[in-house]
């Protein structure tokens, strides 16, 4: 599995993974006020995401894998290592399959466990597009909005509109597979594995995606972890406050 990633910056590797059917430049504005701090920043796409090579299989043991071997062909350790949502689960359990190549560990938005699939309205409304009819990306908005009528989540996802040829229109994550593999995505982490480094899980305020009876659970299998929250922040936490989202990403870093 061929992992693609906008690099930049010097000094300790800081990894970032995003969430479902987003990329790394989802990333690229908090990824550069990272690196201005003296990180190397990888900005990386998960299997069948972005440029990433696609692939029929998807899950979390595989996407964990694939990060391992990014690290080794890239010569990668003590990494600091963020994921956000899918991303989350991914790094989580990465974490516990090779805790030594890392430094510290934040979970955005996301616990170890089980969620109920609730992307179904995205994914119908995706594969509902037409590439032969659409030729803008007005008109692919526009489609999109019968099955998805919230215009942020729309732009979110038309990030992954891109020209394969002249006038032809492409989605860059492969969609066939992701559809096939949709129930993975909210997968439980297995309740008895542990992970023993410094950890930052950051939920939003305005977010259901860990609540307080969560907690107990997190602090199980994440023993040295602390739990903050990001202020006027639902589920999108790092692009609805992203001032403090860094600072508290920075400060658990630099302590």
């Amino acid at each position: 599995m061929k992992l693609h990633a906008n690099v930049f910056g010097e000094g300790q590797p800081f990894l970032i993974l995003h969430g479902f059917l987003g990329m790394g430049d989802n990333w690229k504005t908090l990824g550069k006020k990272i690196a201005e701090q003296g990180f190397q920043v990888h900005l990386i796409d998960q299997r069948n995401h972005g440029r990433s090579s696609h692939s029929d299989d998807f899950n979390y043991e595989l996407m964990a894998n694939d990060l391992a071997e990014y690290c080794e062909i890239h010569h990668l350790k003590n990494i600091n290592l963020l994921g956000h949502s899918m991303g989350g689960k991914t790094v989580m359990l990465f974490a516990v399959k090779y805790p030594t190549l890392i430094d510290h560990l934040i979970v955005a938005d996301i616990g170890p466990k089980y969620y109920p699939l609730h992307h179904q309205d995205i994914l119908d409304g995706l594969s509902a597009l037409d590439f032969e009819v659409l030729k803008s990306r007005g008109e692919v908005d526009k489609e999109l909005s019968l099955y998805v009528p919230d215009v942020g989540v729309r732009m979110f996802l038309l990030k992954n509109l891109y020209w394969i040829d002249k006038g032809i229109l492409g989605l860059r994550i492969h969609l066939e597979a992701l559809m096939k593999n949709a129930s993975e995505i909210g997968v439980e982490l297995p309740e008895n594995l542990n992970y023993n480094g410094k950890t930052l899980f950051l939920k939003g305020e305005k977010s259901n995606y860990i609540v307080s009876e969560d907690v107990i659970r997190i602090k199980k299998q994440f023993p040295h972890s602390e739990i903050g929250e990001i202020s006027a922040a639902g589920h999108w936490l790092h692009a609805e406050n992203p001032t403090e989202f860094l600072t508290r990403v920075l400060e658990f870093i630099k302590k």
